[in-house]
């Protein structure tokens, strides 16, 4: 095999495909075997050189683009779904989705590009963002109201893809993909995005490993990581919804699934899932806990954000990841209110929180 492709046994085999720019180095490719020919779990980046290594892992397992079957899309990020569309032309392959990501493609490419540098302006404003940060968006909005997919302005804001495939079928939690010789079942796991998936490959495992089958678990479940979780952004919509609490839910359904093995998305595949969803489990408590001390002082979600911990300290962020960090501490902040842990300062503008 060639460095980048993976044989994990079972009709089952890995592809590493790159993402430009991005210190995750790579999405895992799965392609699973079926009697209707080889059907991809996710598809990467829409990038030349993705593209390219997509073609030539396929090739080095022996089949060609134009042989995949279908595409099964765990989550809508551009990281997972930005290849889909080449995938379909090349092929003619259905693409799968759950309907609640398919609606973010659909609502993002029919929204006008000012729509969203508005919303994240007065998103960014009510958070307590300061003006010098928001005055890339206004000025993009301002100067430039048909923004190229993927164009940066210096080191401001980035416009969101506008060119993602819309699915044409739908993954329905809880049945099996209709996939020929082959038990796919959807899992609905919600928190990284309102409509990610897990899929459970409901099959002995070829190296006999204890445990129910295999889980291709995208970004909900990962070796060393914690994935992202913000708010789910709707401009039209009024509704509070509690992202890292439907995570928590998530991860307690996958834990009590025991899959054998697990082959996420981003870095390698590993077993044990229970412990590792307790791992995270405690992470996210201790990092509420830890949330919930800094404010016996009212705080609003942006001070919040450059007070916790990231990877980096908050003076080396960039921009478009402070924006991603700022929704990560909103997301934490609402799940403390949900708890009765802390609520929002009445009257605040832009609104602070503080510890009950």
């Amino acid at each position: 095999m060639t460095p980048h492709v993976t044989d994990h046994g079972g009709g089952v085999r890995g592809i590493k495909v790159p993402i430009p720019d991005n210190p995750l180095g790579h999405t895992l490719v799965h392609v699973l075997d079926t009697d209707r020919g080889p059907v991809l779990i996710d598809t990467g980046w829409d990038d030349p050189e993705s593209w390219d290594t997509l073609v030539a892992g396929l090739d080095a397992l022996g089949t060609a683009i134009a042989d995949v079957h279908g595409v099964v899309i765990t989550h809508h990020h551009p990281d997972h779904h930005g290849l889909s569309g080449r995938v379909r032309e090349a092929s003619g392959a259905w693409i799968a989705m759950h309907a609640a990501d398919t609606e973010v493609v659909v609502r993002t490419r029919s929204a006008e590009p000012g729509t969203w540098f508005d919303y994240m302006s007065g998103k960014l404003a009510a958070a307590g963002a300061p003006e010098e940060h928001i005055a890339p968006l206004r000025a993009a909005r301002t100067s430039d109201r048909t923004l190229p997919h993927g164009v940066r302005h210096g080191r401001g804001p980035r416009l969101p893809g506008l060119r993602a495939a819309v699915p044409d079928r739908e993954i329905v939690p809880g049945e099996l993909l209709p996939l020929a010789g082959r038990r796919l079942r959807a899992i609905w796991t919600p928190g990284h995005t309102p409509g990610h998936v897990c899929l459970h490959l409901e099959e002995r495992h070829p190296a006999d490993l204890p445990g129910h089958g295999r889980l291709f678990s995208g970004d909900h479940l990962l070796p060393g990581i914690s994935p992202h979780i913000g708010l789910y952004e709707d401009p039209s919509s009024e509704l509070v919804t509690d992202p890292l609490g439907d995570y928590l839910d998530s991860l307690e359904r996958i834990g009590r699934l025991d899959p054998a093995e697990v082959l996420p998305a981003h870095q390698h595949a590993f077993t044990d899932a229970p412990a590792r969803v307790r791992e995270l489990l405690r992470h996210h408590e201790e990092r509420l806990t830890g949330l919930r001390e800094l404010l016996a002082e009212p705080l609003t979600p942006w001070e919040v954000a450059e007070r916790m911990e990231w990877n980096r300290p908050w003076e080396q962020i960039p921009y478009d990841s402070r924006n991603i960090a700022v929704s990560e501490a909103e997301a934490h902040l609402r799940r403390l209110v949900k708890q009765g842990r802390a609520e929002a300062v009445p009257g605040s503008d832009p609104v602070t929180y503080r510890a009950l």
